[in-house]
């Protein structure tokens, strides 16, 4: 079970790693002084690759979990 542990951590970083995307990449937008309008096509650009990276990040967690019962 170490193996599924190891990966769901893996894949969990790799979730992380998203957010982070995300998160810098709203940061740039902000500071860029867009109007309100093109601010908010951006933000809606990047919620996709938030979400997306939140369920990828709870699934590497899952699977640390379920490594962790069944060992």
């Amino acid at each position: 079970m170490d193996i599924l542990i190891w990966s769901g951590a893996a894949v969990s970083l790799l979730g992380l790693c998203g957010l982070v995307y995300s998160i810098v990449r709203v940061a740039r937008v902000r500071k860029a002084g867009l109007s309100d309008d093109e601010l908010r096509a951006a933000v809606q650009a990047v919620m996709p690759i938030n979400l997306g990276s939140l369920f990828v990040s709870v699934l590497g967690l899952m699977m640390v979990i379920l490594g962790i019962f069944l060992g």
